[in-house]
């Protein structure tokens, strides 16, 4: 039977852990945890070595969703060979949040714990990359770069796409999903204007942490 590498934000809930553990036979655990739960994982390694299971822990420093994605997206690289599940049931609201969507974004499964009862949650079957067309890809590219954009008007300016095109990419219609629709860039009424920024996804999707 294939053991699983077992990924798990540090957090409130660290007995969802062992409960994780009775149902999904286990190689090694990774812990991630923000630098106050630095404790907190320490003890956890240490409850972990009676059952002879090893243990990593990967400190979050920084913006937690950004390092979330980024920690997610380098152990499924590293781990390629190996099955990953991401126990989302140890953290708090915040890292369980984000623990969550790192998995899904990057097509790892993760499993949660109700009532001492382990429940596996949906896999995404796509790839954002995928999806992507090369105008959306450009259009990402650009609000990446700083300064921009104070508006849909600048955006087309510097994209050199009509500004229908521009709407319609980031907006998209009936048929297809704009990049607002696919979380990858929020948008904000400023001065009768509206201001387009990338999101937390955005960013991490162009460095390379989802899939």
């Amino acid at each position: 039977m294939q053991k699983n590498i077992i990924v798990a934000p540090v957090g409130d809930n660290m007995d969802a852990l062992f409960i994780g553990l009775r149902e999904f036979p286990t190689e090694k655990i990774i812990l991630l945890a923000p630098p106050e739960r630095m404790e907190d994982a320490d003890k956890t390694v240490q409850d972990l070595d009676r059952f002879k299971i090893p243990a990593k822990i990967i400190e979050i420093k920084g913006n937690l969703w950004e390092e979330m994605f980024r920690k997610v997206a380098e152990i499924r690289v590293v781990e390629k060979d190996k099955n990953i599940l991401v126990n989302t049931a140890t953290g708090d609201r915040m890292t369980t949040c984000a623990a969550t969507s790192a998995a899904f974004v990057n097509g790892i499964k993760a499993f949660s714990v109700d009532n001492g009862m382990t429940m596996l949650l949906p896999v995404l079957k796509f790839s954002y990359y995928k999806l992507l067309t090369d105008k959306k890809m450009e259009i990402l590219k650009t609000l990446s770069k700083p300064k921009c954009c104070i508006s849909l008007e600048e955006l087309s300016n510097k994209t050199k796409m009509s500004l229908p095109l521009i709407s319609y990419h980031i907006n998209g219609n009936l048929k297809s999903e704009g990049l607002k629709d696919m979380g990858l860039v929020d948008t904000n009424e400023k001065k009768g204007r509206i201001e387009i920024n990338l999101s937390t996804l955005g960013r991490m999707l162009l460095r390379g942490y989802v899939s």
